[in-house]
């Protein structure tokens, strides 16, 4: 009989994405945008969430990720949704908690700083405002356990010191998965399509 191999990091840390976004796909379903009780028009498109979460994860490591994934199944159990809480947030409809705003002043100012080169080098391709990614940014971490912010916080020095931008990986993980070479030719076939 042959022994079962032992899953590997790599696959380990793809599981675990599969995992936080099936949570988080959960949570968002939840979401009430309006008082008529009608839901976000994005989730009418969940599989365009499940693509964009998934984007947002698959350059973290795995000790981070199992620290989220924590977050997530922990919040549950004490009812809370963690969707809900970021959107809150976003409007101000509730307090922002104050522990540990100094990690996450500092992950949001080198996300936005790395997302502000990517928008330069593919224009037309990658699009956003500062101040409204700055806030999804700053909120979606104030959902996070101080835990989960310092795991982050270190991938995100390990990526300076390699000289690597996430977002940028981040778009080349998801233009790959969408059937693109490179996210060069994503730009190129969105060039041509204008």
């Amino acid at each position: 009989m042959r022994e079962k191999q032992k899953p590997t990091e790599s696959n380990q840390k793809w599981d675990v994405i599969d995992q936080i976004v099936a949570k988080e796909l959960e949570m968002f379903l939840q979401v009430r945008a309006t008082d008529d009780g009608s839901g976000k028009a994005c989730q009418q498109e969940p599989n365009m969430f499940k693509a964009m979460r998934w984007m947002s994860h698959s350059v973290l490591s795995l000790k981070t990720l199992e620290s989220y994934l924590s977050d997530l199944k922990s919040a549950a159990a004490h009812n809370r949704n963690l969707m809900t809480e970021k959107y809150a947030l976003m409007d101000n409809l509730i307090p922002h908690p104050t522990l540990g705003q100094d990690l996450i002043l500092e992950i949001a100012a080198k996300e936005v700083q790395w997302m502000q080169e990517v928008q330069g080098k593919y224009p037309g391709l990658i699009q956003g405002k500062t101040a409204e990614f700055t806030n999804y940014l700053v909120c979606e971490y104030e959902t996070y356990s101080f835990e989960t912010l310092t795991l982050l916080l270190e991938d995100i020095h390990r990526a300076e010191m390699k000289e690597l931008n996430l977002p940028e990986l981040r778009y080349r993980n998801l233009f790959k998965r969408l059937g693109y070479s490179s996210i060069e030719e994503a730009q190129k076939h969105n060039s041509t399509q204008q």
